[in-house]
C-alpha cells in the first residue's frame, strides 16, 4: 500500500498537506483496493531467489581438525569462520565410513548398504557407474528447480555401463553428466588409484591422442615401473596394495600406461580444483547455481603444494588440512568479491573420519605433534565408531542462518530432501528412501531432534545404530569384507576394530568415547535398538 501511495503522492508533498478537494477521491481509491482484498501483481513482492548451494566435501576430515571443533594445533581460520558465521553441527554424521558409500547416500538420498557391495564398495577407477543413469539424483533434483549443477573434484561413483571396458581414450559415459550435472571437471576415483588424470566432461582432458591411456587393476601392463620394484624412485614408500604403477614418484594401486601429457602433479591438484571451482562460481554468478566441490585433501597419497609443507607443524596430513582451509578461503573470497555470498548456502563436511596410516609411509601416526584428528573420538576411517562416522558439518547462509552451534543430528544421507525444501521442490519421497527433511533444523526454525537416530556403516558390512545418547554396534566375527578394492587384506593395521567379537552397547551421553560397554547393564535397551536397526535394515525407512 505504501507503494502505491507513491506513486499518487509526490514525495516531497506529505498527506497532511494535501488540498480538501483531493482527499475524497484518495479515500474512494484506498476503499476500492481494500474491497478487492489483494494489491495489483504488479506491486506484489516478488518472490526471494533461491540460494545458490556450494557443497564441499573434503575426504578424510576428521571431527577434531578443525579449530572451530576443539583442535589446537592446526590453525584452520577460514573453515573457523565459516562456522562462525553459520550453524556448526556437533552431530554430524555420514552416512558411511568410507568414501563411495557415502557419496552414493548423498546423491540418491538411500544408504548405500542397501545396493550390491560391488556397486558400493570403494571403487577402482575402471569400475561402472554405481547407480543406474536414470536414477534420480540430487543434482537432477537441483537441475529441476532452474539450477545450473556442476562438479568438480573427487568423484569415486564410477564410469560407463559395466557391459565394456571404459575407454579413457575416447568418450567416456555414463558419469556425471547422466545423472544430473551440466559440467564436470573430477578425479575418476581417489588419488591413490590409476588413472590419474582429470576427466572434462566426457574426455580426459589433456590427452594426446598418440600417446592412449590403458589402465589395468589385474596386473602389469606397458614398461612403466612399480613401486615395489622400484623403491629409489619414490618420494614415500607405501605398503603392498599401493606398490603398483610409478606416477610423480608416488606408487599406486592398479597399473597405467600412456596419457603422460594428461598425467596430473599431485602437488597441484588443489590448486587446479580450486581455480576450476571459483572459475564456475565466476560463471554462473547470475543464476541459482549449485557446486559439487570434492577436495583430495586429506586422502592419501598426502602431497600438499609446497607453500603448504611445514605450515601446520603436525607433519604432512596438518600440512593437508591447511591447504584445505586455503580452498575454503578462496571460495568464500570468490563469493564476496562477487557479491553473492548473502544468498549463497555452502555446507562443509567430509565423507568419513580421519585415519592416519592409509596405505603410505609418510611419518603422520609420528607427527601429529598433540593434534587428535578424530577430537578424542574412538576409531578412524573404515569402523563404525564415532571417530568414524561423526564428522565436521557446517552451513553458512548470511540471509537465512544465525550463527549458532546445534547439538542436533543430521546425516548427510538428508541433504536430498533438505536441500528439496530450500530449493522450492517437492519431497522426493521414494525417489530418496532414506532421506529426511532436516530444512528446519538448518535454518534454525526448530529445536526438536527431528532425526533421532542414525545407521553407521562399517567397512566390515557392520551397521550400528544410534538412537538419542544410545548406540548398538551388533557383533561381526568375520571383520573387513572384500569391499575395499584390489590388494587389501584384513591383517591391515588400519582394520583392526573391524571385528567385534560380542554385541556393543554405549551411552554416548556418559561415554563419547565408547570405552565402556554398558550391554550387561541395560539388556532391554540393547534389545530394542538391535529390533529396530533390524526393522530399518528390512525396509526403505526415515
Amino acid at each position: 500500500m505504501t507503494l502505491i501511495l507513491s506513486k499518487l503522492i509526490p514525495a516531497h508533498q506529505p498527506m497532511i498537506e494535501m488540498k480538501p478537494h483531493f482527499q475524497p477521491i484518495l479515500r474512494t481509491g484506498l476503499l476500492l483496493l481494500a474491497g478487492a482484498g489483494a494489491v495489483p501483481s504488479a506491486f506484489s513482492a516478488p518472490n526471494p531467489p533461491p540460494p545458490n548451494i556450494v557443497f564441499i566435501i573434503t575426504d578424510d576430515l576428521g571431527h577434531g581438525d578443525l579449530g572451530c571443533y576443539g583442535a589446537t594445533k592446526i590453525a584452520t581460520p577460514n573453515m573457523d569462520r565459516l562456522a562462525s558465521q553459520g550453524v556448526r553441527f556437533t552431530r554430524g554424521y555420514a552416512p558411511s565410513a568410507t568414501c563411495t558409500p557415502t557419496r552414493y547416500s548423498i546423491l540418491t538420498g538411500q544408504y548405500a548398504w542397501r545396493q550390491p557391495p560391488r556397486q558400493t564398495g570403494i571403487l577402482n577407477g575402471d569400475a561402472p557407474l554405481a547407480f543406474d543413469a536414470d536414477h534420480f539424483t540430487l543434482p537432477d533434483m537441483l537441475k529441476k528447480a532452474g539450477y545450473t549443477t556442476g562438479l568438480v573434484g573427487k568423484w569415486h561413483l564410477g564410469l560407463g555401463d559395466g557391459k565394456t571396458p571404459v575407454n579413457f581414450n575416447g568418450e567416456i559415459k555414463p558419469g556425471p553428466l547422466e545423472v544430473g550435472f551440466d559440467s564436470a571437471f573430477f578425479i575418476p576415483a581417489t588419488v591413490d588409484r590409476v588413472p590419474c588424470v582429470f576427466i572434462d566432461g566426457h574426455h580426459v582432458s589433456k590427452l594426446d591422442p598418440a600417446d592412449p591411456i590403458k589402465v589395468s587393476y589385474n596386473g602389469p601392463i606397458g614398461s612403466e615401473p612399480a613401486g615395489r620394484d622400484h623403491p629409489e624412485l619414490l618420494k614415500m614408500r607405501a605398503d603392498e596394495q599401493h606398490s603398483d604403477v610409478v606416477l610423480n614418484g608416488i606408487s599406486r594401486i592398479g597399473y597405467m600406461t600412456g596419457g603422460k601429457s594428461a598425467l596430473w602433479t599431485d602437488e597441484d591438484i588443489a590448486d587446479t580444483l580450486t581455480k576450476r571451482a571459483v572459475g564456475f562460481i565466476e560463471t554462473n554468478r547470475d543464476k541459482p547455481f549449485f557446486l559439487y566441490l570434492g577436495t583430495h585433501d586429506p586422502h592419501v597419497p598426502r602431497a600438499p603444494h609446497p607453500r603448504f609443507r611445514g605450515k601446520s607443524g603436525c607433519g604432512i596430513r596438518g600440512d593437508a588440512v591447511v591447504e584445505i582451509d586455503w580452498t575454503v578461503g578462496e571460495v568464500m573470497a570468490a563469493l564476496d568479491r562477487l557479491k553473492i555470498a548473502d544468498n549463497t548456502l555452502i555446507i562443509l563436511t567430509s565423507d568419513n573420519g580421519p585415519v592416519l596410516f592409509d596405505g603410505y609411509f609418510d611419518k603422520s601416526p609420528d607427527e601429529q605433534n598433540g593434534h587428535q584428528p578424530a577430537g578424542g573420538l574412538r576409531g578412524w576411517k573404515y569402523l563404525v565408531y564415532e571417530g568414524a562416522c561423526r564428522v565436521p558439518l557446517i552451513a553458512r547462509w548470511p540471509e537465512k542462518i544465525k550463527p549458532r552451534v546445534s547439538d542436533q543430528m543430521f546425516n548427510l544421507v538428508d541433504l536430498f530432501s533438505t536441500l528439496a525444501t530450500i530449493a522450492g521442490q517437492p519431497s522426493p519421497g521414494k525417489a530418496a528412501p532414506d532421506s529426511i527433511d532436516l530444512s528446519r533444523v538448518l535454518l534454525g526454525k526448530t529445536e526438536e531432534n527431528i532425526r533421532d537416530f542414525t545407521v553407521l556403516h562399517g567397512i566390515s558390512g557392520t551397521l550400528a545404530l544410534r538412537q538419542g545418547d544410545w548406540k548398538y554396534v551388533p557383533a561381526n566375527a568375520k571383520g573387513v569384507a572384500n569391499d575395499m578394492g584390489s590388494g587389501a587384506k584384513a591383517t591391515d593395521s588400519r582394520f583392526v576394530g573391524s571385528r567385534i567379537p560380542q554385541p556393543l552397547l554405549f551411552n554416548l551421553a556418559a561415554d563419547p568415547a565408547e570405552q565402556t560397554n554398558v550391554i550387561k547393564q541395560f539388556p532391554e535397551k540393547a534389545a530394542e535398538l538391535e529390533k529396530r536397526l533390524a526393522t530399518i535394515k528390512a525396509h526403505d525407512t526415515k
